[in-house]
């Protein structure tokens, strides 16, 4: 049975070769039309697996062409058509995958193919076959009239990929929409009941991926239908949009101890999605020397283990991976040219001296053919001062030298493959500190020299030690000041730092300085400085100088003899600042400098005094030179006085400004004067203002001058005038103007007239008025005390022992009435017999020695002090009461003894007759020599009167004796005053 078959079998592949070579003969062409086979869909990734066969090829093997096209919908709707080119054997069946935009579901597609030979041998079979028939191609899905389908359902896809989404829905459905993350999503209707949906460039919006949800109407019910898909108790579907996959950058493999390869990469964005639809990437490492592939446990890195066969070349692929995309780098490369050493250790430092230090260390070898490169630094405030490379086996050392003292340094070492660099390994370091040593340099000093009082007054200056001069830390500074004058005498001082200044006073004599600066180790080089007697006593030029905003450019002759240098000194100040002294030393071959200074600032006059340094250790003043870094206009105008002021000029005065105080230099004066209609000075300059307002302006080119005279002024009229000054940089400022006016021509001649009148008078008006109080004072003192008098101080000076006199001392012979007593009206008895109101106001005359006694007065003056009966009544005002008669007269000629009993006896009966009456006592006074009384009782020949000039005893009496009138019969010539002793 078995042998038959065998022979039909041979038949028809001889027949079918026979053929062929009868068609290649004849140049007939035979069919070669596919023939599709069944197909498989995978829904979810919208692809269609289409397999066919040629059954009608006779040849072993042949190029051939196919030729797609899918329709949609129906057969004349193409939208695909692809050439497939391949070689095609006998019996064999084609493969061919083609990805649908929309999901399958959604729509029936139709496929066909046809064939083409691609072969030169078979020229004339180039011709296209005929069509396989329609095959279709679709996924069956129920929908019910009320239904709502979405598709597809829960897709991956990358970001910025497009997508097309289809919705299906019963034939009770209408007005479909949907939402996409709450924005609202537009279609177009691919059939009756069927809408697409296209998404392009989709945006991450996040791990969770991103939602759709539609709804459409019921026309049956008119409600909402939701589809009946619910994902998470949302109905629609969810879009897993992921990332890109990257390709691995950086992708590197290094070997530290050649027992391991540590390779490592950048891996790129993150892929990973939420609900395990796309895990993490995963990363595979694959070898193809040793065809060995290894999964890697870290997203970055992996740790491939180096067998003992000795491999050099290694040949490495790595392969990023998730569920839509495969990305890889490879790479090639010799073991030993990837070498990263392991960091030196053992790293000892020793210091030498406080100059140098020794640094050992070791490293990790693999025997002494191996070689590594190990590079030294030598760090100081994180910077690198000093490098080297040192080529090592297994152990090193390096002498670092040139070292300063007391200094804080860090030394460092790495290493490399000597024979084939890759990179360095980690820096392996030590830190060290070099000791304290004496300074190094001798100290940069200057001085200050005044004379005070006849002493010299010097400061010494001296600019710090650098830290590499120093050597550590300064403790103090010696100054040793030798009297070269008296060499015995000698000054020690030692300043303690930081001080960097020491003020001395010194004899007028010549010294020679001494300054070293000392640490703990011991004392620098020191600095000598002579001072003479006549220190800068030379007067030199100043120089005046431009400066700019860097600084100023100093440059001088240069200076015969022992020139040893130059020194420039200067103050950077402000006007508000104390000068802070700076100074340049410079060698004797240079004769200029640039002096820069943050602290130099515009509109300040900075002044420079250039000085020789001689061998003898001497400076000797050259030069001074003063200038601006920028010159500003003046800040304020001087204060102007007016001098010799009349009615057709006056004289402007004012004083300069203190040089240091100057913004600029002064190049002159502007002065302004302004007035109506006026005639300007011919060297002036007119200009017409507002309001009929004239302005004449003055420039005075000699900054030195200080006055200026304005003449042809008009009497009587107002003027403004302002004096300002200008620099280079332009005039001061012009808003102060002063006014003035004129006087009249003739008014400083009354002047000349009246003022010395006026103070003639009021002279003559103090001189009278002091000499007044000088009498009242002497005279007649506010109250008559007699022992407050000055009168006592004339009775001491005749050394009289009798300083109250007594009743026998004087004769009375005028009463005179101290106070007035209101109340009756009282008379005074003479011969015509006057009445208290026709007493005169004006005291009554003393008669003299040898005139004849007229009529006098009688005037009673009432002290209310001693007024008795006011003071009880706690009243200082005067009280009347009702008094008896009273005899008004008494003898003139009665003895004084007897005018003593007349008045106890008269004055005992007023107070014997009124006992119940108050009485009044009155302040009377009399005077020794005018006696009162009438001038019809006054006899031929009075007796003789003793004058007396002095208020004699005085004596407070009742107001009855005194107040009422005297009467006829009784004539009083006189009041005695009784004594102290007899009161």
């Amino acid at each position: 049975m078995a042998f038959p078959v065998v022979l039909h079998q041979a038949f028809l592949l001889a027949a079918l070769t026979l053929r062929a070579s009868l068609n290649e003969v004849l140049g007939e062409p035979f069919p070669l039309t596919p023939e599709i086979l069944p197909f498989s869909i995978q829904s979810k990734l919208q692809q269609v697996n289409v397999q066919w066969t040629v059954p009608n090829l006779t040849h072993q093997e042949l190029k051939m062409i196919f030729q797609i096209e899918i329709s949609r919908i129906n057969t004349s709707n193409i939208i695909w058509v692809e050439n497939y080119s391949t070689t095609v054997k006998w019996n064999q069946v084609l493969h061919w995958n083609w990805k649908s935009d929309i999901p399958l579901e959604c729509v029936t597609h139709f496929i066909r193919i046809r064939a083409m030979v691609d072969d030169a041998k078979y020229a004339l079979q180039s011709s296209w076959s005929s069509w396989s028939s329609w095959k279709d191609i679709s996924v069956q899905v129920s929908v019910g009239p009320n239904s709502l389908l979405i598709f597809p359902e829960n897709k991956l896809l990358e970001e910025g990929s497009n997508i097309t989404i289809c919705l299906m829905y019963g034939r009770y459905l209408y007005n479909v929409s949907c939402m996409l993350q709450n924005e609202p999503i537009h279609g177009e209707q691919l059939d009756s009941h069927v809408d697409l949906i296209k998404l392009n460039n989709v945006d991450f919006l996040g791990s969770s991926g991103t939602n759709i949800n539609c709804q459409a109407m019921n026309l049956t019910e008119n409600s909402i239908i939701l589809d009946t898909k619910k994902i998470f108790g949302t109905t629609g579907t969810v879009l897993f949009v992921s990332k890109v996959l990257e390709e691995p950058k950086n992708f590197s493999c290094e070997t530290r101890d050649f027992q391991t390869l540590k390779c490592s990469w950048e891996p790129g964005v993150d892929t990973t999605l939420g609900w395990a639809k796309q895990e993490y990437q995963n990363y595979t490492l694959y070898e193809s020397f040793s065809g060995r592939r290894e999964l890697s446990n870290h997203r970055n890195s992996h740790n491939w283990k180096i067998t003992e066969d000795a491999q050099e070349m290694y040949n490495f692929t790595l392969t990023a991976e998730n569920n839509l995309r495969k990305r890889s780098v490879s790479m090639i490369f010799n073991l030993t040219h990837r070498v990263h050493p392991m960091a030196p250790h053992d790293v000892t430092l020793e210091t030498i001296g406080a100059t140098k230090a020794n640094m050992t260390w070791k490293v990790l070898s693999r025997g002494d053919s191996y070689m590594l490169l190990c590079q030294v630094q030598l760090q100081h405030k994180k910077e690198v001062i000093h490098e080297h490379n040192v080529s090592v086996h297994m152990s090193a050392s390096y002498l670092f030298s040139d070292l300063e003292a007391d200094t804080e340094y860090k030394a460092c070492v790495r290493c490399a493959d000597a024979n084939h660099f890759w990179k360095w390994s980690e820096w392996a370091q030590k830190g060290f500190s070099t000791p304290e040593a004496a300074p190094s340099q001798a100290l940069d000093v200057w001085r200050q020299v005044q004379s005070e009082n006849g002493s010299l007054v010097v400061t010494l200056l001296w600019k710090p030690l650098l830290k590499s001069q120093a050597n550590g830390k300064i403790v103090f500074y010696n100054i040793v000041v030798e009297n070269q004058d008296r060499p015995t005498e000698s000054e020690h001082h030692a300043v303690r730092a930081p001080a960097l200044s020491k003020r001395l006073i010194l004899n007028p004599n010549s010294y020679k300085i001494h300054i070293t600066a000392n640490n703990h180790m011991g004392a620098s080089p020191e600095s000598v400085m002579v001072l003479s007697k006549d220190f800068e006593h030379e007067e030199v030029h100043t120089k005046r100088i431009n400066g700019t905003k860097d600084g100023f450019h100093i440059s001088w002759d240069p200076s015969s003899g022992d020139t040893l240098g130059y020194i420039v000194d200067w103050c950077a100040h402000s006007r508000d600042q104390h000068c802070d002294v700076q100074w340049k030393n410079l060698d004797s071959n240079t004769t200029s400098t640039i002096i820069t200074s943050d602290a130099f600032k515009p509109g300040l006059r900075y002044n420079f005094r250039i000085f020789k340094r001689s061998i003898q250790q001497t400076a000797q003043l050259l030069e001074k030179q003063t200038g601006y870094t920028q010159e500003l206009a003046p800040l304020e105008n001087p204060e102007v006085e007016i001098d010799n002021f009349t009615s057709t000029s006056f004289v402007l005065k004012w004083q300069g400004y203190a040089s240091d105080f100057q913004s600029a230099f002064i190049e002159g004066y502007l002065v302004y004067l302004k007035s109506k209609e006026m005639q300007c000075h011919p060297e002036g300059k007119r200009m017409k203002l507002s309001d009929n307002l004239v302005l004449c302006e003055y420039d005075i080119k000699d900054p030195e001058q200080k006055t200026f005279t304005v003449k042809n002024l008009q009497p009587e009229t107002s003027y403004e005038f302002l004096v300002t000054p200008y620099t280079s940089a332009g005039p001061g400022p012009k808003e102060s103007f002063r006014m003035l006016t004129t006087p009249d021509q003739h008014s400083h001649k009354l002047l000349q007239i009246l003022l010395p009148m006026t103070l003639s008078i009021l002279l003559i008006i103090f001189v009278c008025y002091w000499k007044s109080q000088w009498m009242k004072e002497k005279c007649y003192p506010d109250i008559p005390n007699p022992y407050k008098s000055s009168i006592l101080s004339l009775i001491k000076s005749k050394k009289n022992p009798h300083l109250i006199m007594n009743v026998k001392d004087c004769i009375p012979d005028v009463l005179e009435v101290i106070n007035k007593v209101e109340g009756p009206k009282t008379q005074c008895v003479g011969s015509g017999k006057p009445t208290a109101e026709n007493v005169p106001i004006k005291p009554p005359s003393v008669p003299t020695e040898n005139s004849f006694f007229g009529p006098v007065s009688c005037v009673f003056f009432e002290n209310f002090t001693y007024n008795q009966s006011a003071f009880d009544s706690d009243s200082h005002g005067l009280i009347p009461e009702p008094r008896k008669e009273t005899p008004r007269q008494l003898g003139l000629l009665t003895p004084p003894d007897k005018l003593l009993n007349v008045l106890e006896k008269d004055c005992m009966k007023s107070l014997t007759e009124s006992p119940t009456e108050e009485t009044s006592l009155i302040y009377v006074s009399q005077l020794a020599s005018p006696m009162c009384g009438d001038k019809d009782s006054l006899v031929t020949n009075p007796p003789m009167v003793v004058h007396c000039s002095e208020y004699k005893t005085q004596m407070a009496v009742p107001g009855s004796l005194v107040s009422p009138a005297l009467s006829e019969s009784n004539s009083l010539t006189s009041v005695i005053l009784l004594g102290q002793g007899e009161q």
